[in-house]
């Protein structure tokens, strides 16, 4: 049953701030800008994800390829599929399809390092992903984009985002990542060899025009920032990855990859997509694999709808670093309600769930769906007012970021060495049809046990065995949670 709250409680955001008065605009999301429409009244409004998919020309995620999922993995969907947070994709199909031939793919994403920790809304993608790893038990490559945080800003300086990058490296990792099986790596650090021929092979291909009629560059735009989504699009095929695939690129190059992405970084992979189409391997049939990517929403920024967290905007965002006390406080002070001005009228009206930030950050952290669905109705009822919906939003975000924080305490230096080493991945496929894995070969034609520019330090073996007793650990202990609950819920 819901608690009251005094009215003042209700009114620190009970409807949209305007905006600077101006001409209304239509929403704005590509990689650089993501805002939703700004209507005549000034007021910023939700992004409207279902236009996206029209103007993307991407599909939506709807419930048979839901179904599909859980037929093929034998898992239950995220919550964030089940959701619609994860809504839209391009050729998942076809990547279910290769998971049950037993054909190999892999995973792909990013970070472009621009701030000393991370904030929730990073760790969204990332999240997914190591549920993706986990599902489909496939091998992740993770860009830290520290070359495109020098490019696109006037005042960051090489060595700044070089530091932001090793921290959000070990950010990256407490996420929960494998290292048998993820690979992170710098564009400062790894340009040359295969990658580099990779992004040459792409950048060919991109005209000047088509690279202004998709990033909406000019003639003021520096060339780097021109020429960055050639590298961006390069760690979307295998064969930038021999350490990882192999080096026969009559075989790699077919690989294809999955992208969990946030929608605004689409543009990057059409264009991609579009190149790989052109491309065969040595004038061959052999063609380039198109990049398959799964789009997730934006975590509104505390102000409301239609913004986005910002990481150099401290009031936006909780951040990863940010204490218990910290988070109740922006929470109570920032989040945007939706509830009504006053508790007479919020409990006759009820409040708003889909432009309460509260909610909608439940909608993303709290995995009990019977539990948000109770909170929804008890709130658009009136039941339930804004500072109890507060209150459980406090809770639950404060126990994400603690449970986070004890991770990454354990992250060293050593840890992210291990991750960033060029060397052999290990990972099983669909067990139901095992992958032949490719093998990485040594000068000798012996397959290699370390792989690439270097052997793993006596340190990094050791993390590495420590790393793989922890992952067994919890396996076990959710092994035997799940036989539990099975054998509770039977009569």
């Amino acid at each position: 049953m819901a608690t009251n709250v005094n009215a003042e409680a209700l009114k620190e955001s009970p409807i949209p701030d305007a905006i600077e008065k101006h001409a209304a605009s239509k929403q704005t999301v590509d990689p650089y800008n993501v805002q939703g429409e700004v209507g005549e009244d000034g007021v910023v409004k939700a992004i409207d994800y279902n236009k996206l998919i029209e103007e993307f020309g991407t599909k939506k995620i709807d419930q048979a390829l839901l179904d599909r999922l859980e037929r093929v993995t034998g898992k239950k969907p995220h919550r964030f599929l089940r959701r619609g947070i994860v809504f839209s994709h391009r050729d998942l199909e076809l990547i279910l399809d290769r998971y049950e031939k037993g054909e190999p793919f892999y995973l792909y994403t990013g970070r472009g390092p621009s701030s000393d920790s991370v904030h929730v809304g990073h760790t969204i993608p990332f999240e997914f992903t190591k549920w993706l790893q986990d599902t489909f038990d496939v091998p992740l490559v993770i860009m830290m984009t520290d070359d495109e945080k020098y490019l696109f800003s006037d005042k960051r300086t090489i060595e700044e985002v070089e530091g932001y990058c090793s921290n959000n490296a070990k950010d990256i990792i407490a996420v929960g990542f494998d290292p048998n099986k993820t690979f992170i790596f710098s564009d400062f650090q790894y340009m040359g060899g295969a990658f580099y021929k990779n992004v040459v092979r792409l950048s060919k291909h991109i005209t000047l025009n088509q690279a202004r009629a998709i990033f909406g560059f000019n003639d003021s735009t520096n060339i780097g920032r021109i020429h960055f989504g050639s590298i961006q699009g390069a760690s979307s095929w295998a064969s930038s990855f021999p350490h990882i695939f192999g080096e026969d690129e009559s075989k790699t190059v077919a690989i294809p990859c999955l992208i969990p992405c946030a929608i605004d970084q689409d543009p990057y992979f059409r264009m991609t997509r579009d190149v790989s189409a052109r491309l065969k391997y040595k004038n061959s049939n052999i063609s380039y694999a198109k990049p398959a990517l799964i789009h997730s929403r934006f975590l509104d920024a505390l102000q409301g709808p239609g913004t986005k967290m910002s990481a150099s905007i401290d009031e936006s965002a909780i951040f990863m670093r940010d204490t218990p006390n910290q988070i109740k406080n922006k929470i109570n002070k920032y989040a945007f309600s939706g509830g009504k001005v006053t508790v007479e009228e919020h409990r006759e009206k009820g409040g708003d769930t889909n432009v309460d930030v509260a909610y909608q950050y439940l909608r993303f952290f709290l995995e009990d769906d019977e539990e948000l669905e109770r909170i929804r109705v008890a709130y658009e009822s009136g039941d339930m007012l804004t500072g109890d919906l507060k209150a459980i939003c406090i809770k639950e975000l404060q126990t994400y970021v603690a449970a986070f924080q004890e991770r990454r305490a354990k992250v060293d230096d050593e840890a992210v060495k291990l991750f960033m080493t060029t060397r052999p991945l290990k990972w099983n496929g669909n067990p139901r049809a095992p992958i032949v894995v490719p093998q990485v070969q040594k000068a000798d034609g012996e397959a290699a046990a370390e792989g690439g520019d270097g052997k793993l330090t006596k340190n990094q073996l050791k993390k590495l065995e420590k790393q793989k007793q922890i992952e067994a650990k919890k396996a076990q202990k959710a092994k035997e949670k799940e036989e539990k609950d099975k054998a509770v819920a039977q009569p």
